[in-house]
């Protein structure tokens, strides 16, 4: 793995961790960061040996934003710039290839927020706390939140979170569907864990086909959704991983998926 001054990256059965390693400013998402998480993102996609991504945050914070003092000298140019480099960086893990799992430890705000939308599923400590606060220094969300949010929340709640800028706790968070579960803060990583090898057991090339007919299909209407799914579905047959897995079901054992 290449040397990362802002983030640290592991890979043990199958499940890469990549941890953003800022706590002395809670793990705040400067220019350099952004570059390493989209460097991190690619890494993991390119390792044949890594299944499934957990992405979270040292210490007491996922990520609490984007580092402000970096940004308040920005020019209007400058500042599209930024969004675009956010935003290049967040879509790294959601078009990864592989399930990515925000284990959200602490505060998830402004751009640590939108970092985890982009994830495929959150799953949060007791203790986080998310939120998009962008109106109270006087700018939008610009790396994604106001299109993710809504599309997780729904409009209306989308809009009020980020009209208001309003911090909200993991339990909130879970009501609102935006995590997908809520842990002791001692007992997450376990839990992510636990969830990154249920999925890795399965077939590889399945799971990274099921997420790209989920992001392709939520885009468009139904019918050319269950298109796409339809010509997803064909692609399974030309696979080893298929042949086994039937196979192993008709004959009543485990299936030895290779990823094949």
């Amino acid at each position: 793995m290449m040397a990362y001054e802002n983030l640290t990256l592991s890979a043990e059965n199958g499940i890469g961790t990549v941890t953003i390693n800022r706590p002395k400013v809670l793990n705040a998402l400067n220019t350099a960061t952004l570059k390493e998480l989209k460097a991190a993102a690619l890494e993991m996609d390119a390792d044949p040996q890594v299944k499934v991504v957990i992405l979270t945050g040292a210490e007491r914070a996922f990520a609490a934003g984007a580092d402000i003092a970096e940004m308040m000298p920005m020019t209007a140019v400058r500042g599209a710039e930024y969004g675009r480099l956010g935003q290049d960086a967040f879509s790294a893990f959601e078009n990864l290839s592989k399930p990515v799992i925000a284990a959200v430890n602490g505060f998830a705000l402004g751009g640590g927020c939108e970092l985890a939308m982009a994830c495929d599923i959150r799953m949060a400590s007791e203790k986080a706390k998310f939120g998009q606060p962008e109106v109270k220094l006087g700018v939008t969300p610009g790396f994604g939140g106001t299109q993710r949010l809504p599309r997780l929340v729904g409009r209306a709640k989308a809009k009020e979170l980020i009209f208001t800028g309003d911090m909200i706790d993991a339990a909130e968070a879970h009501r609102i569907g935006l995590v997908n579960s809520v842990h002791k803060p001692e007992e997450l990583m376990d839990a992510a864990r636990k969830l990154a090898a249920q999925i890795a057991a399965n077939g590889a090339i399945a799971v990274s086909l099921c997420k790209r007919a989920v992001n392709r299909g939520i885009e468009v209407d139904l019918s050319s959704g269950c298109a796409i799914e339809a010509e997803i579905f064909g692609l399974c047959f030309s696979t080893e991983d298929q042949k086994e897995g039937m196979k192993a079901f008709i004959e009543k054992r485990p299936a030895n998926f290779r990823g094949l």
